[in-house]
């Protein structure tokens, strides 16, 4: 990956930084039409130096001279991936150049230093530095040591300026490419932050979406569960009842007849309702009622009375604010009373206690039905959408038979407060009036 890479490769749109300018864009772009450059500009004039001295004065200290050059230069073009290997190819030319009868051949010893700061490391570029400058020192003192013994022809620059120079540019080279290396480097960090972060925010929405869907089908199986069980219920009523009085129609089966189109219309209205978010946009601005909390409970204790089936219910304690936890109770009310319709046709007595504690909420949900009916394929569900929507919470909910005969389903989880609740609230005393569906005291449960 390069910091220049374009908008096109970025994933989610992403905008990744670009080099300012055509002509660095067109480097970048061209990365093997510059490598060959730069060795072109290297060998060209070597070659055609070397070709020159070796036709005037024929040698075979210009003859390996040459060959080394064109061994480095050729070396130059694997700058990039290799860098290490072309700074061991241009000390052994650096080297080897004293004792060829010439000077200091240290431009291959540069890009190589340039190389290695920039496409490896700030590190192994200094290390390469001090290898260049013990090969300098080293090469020039012996080369000096010669040409006092008189057995060597000196260089033709003094060895204390092409120690010096040699030295001087490469810590010039090294600087530039450790500057260089540095921007590359943190552009390339700066680029994988953004990809990751672009991969995290496809990764939340997938998770958002999926949460989304949950709820969603948590919310439909509570609706269409509770209202479908309670229109059957009630048809069925009403077809026993019709069968024993055809004629003319019991006011019972009328009823019953006219709370199943109560019920479906409000399955209907809840539906509307839940799927309305996945409209947001369309230009479809119908007004959608809030969620169900506590306050309706009673009507949906009399739905299921109204199905025949015996429900008490007590409530104690002050109900939370929060939309969220009221929903919460009102769906394990629901389902547990849906469940008890479905499977405990035969119990006398259903009997829902809710217990608002000052930081927990206890729902209680018994029967006394001797013989639950056998679950139908496929469900199950509505118990495993409330165990997640109470462990939101930090809760836990619990189905199965209870001492002495009959079904239980407890949920237990914590109570959210709102800032301004007193953490110990005493339990209501009873109204003048009490409301006969959903009185405000707590009855022991045996």
């Amino acid at each position: 990956m390069t910091p220049e890479a374009t908008p096109a490769d970025a994933p989610g749109g992403l905008e990744l930084p670009r080099p300012p300018g055509a002509i660095r864009r067109f480097l970048t772009a061209h990365p093997v039409a510059v490598d060959v450059f730069v060795a072109a500009v290297y060998l060209v004039p070597t070659l055609i130096g070397g070709l020159v001295i070796a036709s005037w004065h024929p040698s075979i200290q210009e003859t390996i001279h040459l060959v080394l050059s064109v061994v480095a230069g050729v070396a130059l073009l694997a700058r990039r991936q290799r860098p290490a290997l072309v700074f061991a190819a241009a000390t052994v030319l650096l080297g080897a150049s004293v004792f060829l009868g010439r000077d200091m051949d240290v431009l291959p010893t540069l890009l190589a230093l340039y190389a290695l700061a920039v496409y490896r490391s700030i590190r192994s570029a200094w290390i390469a530095f001090g290898v260049t400058s013990a090969v300098t020192i080293v090469t020039l003192t012996v080369e000096v040591l010669l040409a006092q013994a008189k057995v060597f022809t000196p260089l033709q620059t003094a060895a204390l300026p092409s120690g010096i120079l040699v030295l001087s540019f490469s810590v010039v080279a090294v600087l530039i490419g450790s500057n260089t290396g540095n921007r590359r480097r943190y552009l390339d960090a700066l680029i994988d932050r953004a990809r990751q972060l672009a991969r995290e925010r496809d990764q939340q929405a997938e998770i958002a979406a999926a949460a989304e869907r949950s709820r969603i089908a948590r919310e439909m199986h509570d609706i269409v569960s509770h209202s479908l069980t309670v229109m059957i219920t009630l048809a069925d009523g009403s077809a026993r009842v019709a069968e024993a009085e055809p004629e003319p129609a019991p006011a019972r089966s009328v009823q019953a007849m006219r709370l199943v189109a109560e019920t479906g219309r409000g399955a209907l209205a809840d539906m509307r309702r839940l799927l309305g978010v996945l409209h947001d946009g369309d230009g479809d601005t119908a007004a959608r009622a809030p969620q169900p909390g506590v306050g309706d409970l009673a009507d949906l204790v009399e739905t299921f009375r109204a199905a025949g089936l015996p429900v008490r219910i007590t409530v104690s304690g002050i109900p939370p604010e929060d939309v969220g936890q009221q929903l919460t109770v009102f769906r394990v009310v629901q389902e547990g009373l849906t469940n008890a319709l479905r499977y405990a046709a035969s119990s006398t007595a259903v009997r829902v206690v809710i217990v608002f504690q000052p930081g927990t909420v206890i729902i209680t949900i018994d029967d006394d039905a001797a013989l639950h009916a056998a679950p139908a394929p496929g469900s199950g569900r509505g118990l495993i959408g409330l165990r997640e929507r109470v462990g939101l919470y930090g809760g836990a909910l619990e189905a199965g038979p209870r001492p002495g005969g009959g079904w239980r389903v407890r949920a237990v989880f914590e109570a959210v407060r709102s800032p301004g609740t007193p953490a110990t609230a005493a339990p209501q005393p009873p109204p003048a009036s009490p409301s006969p569906t959903i009185p405000d005291t707590i009855e022991e449960t045996p």
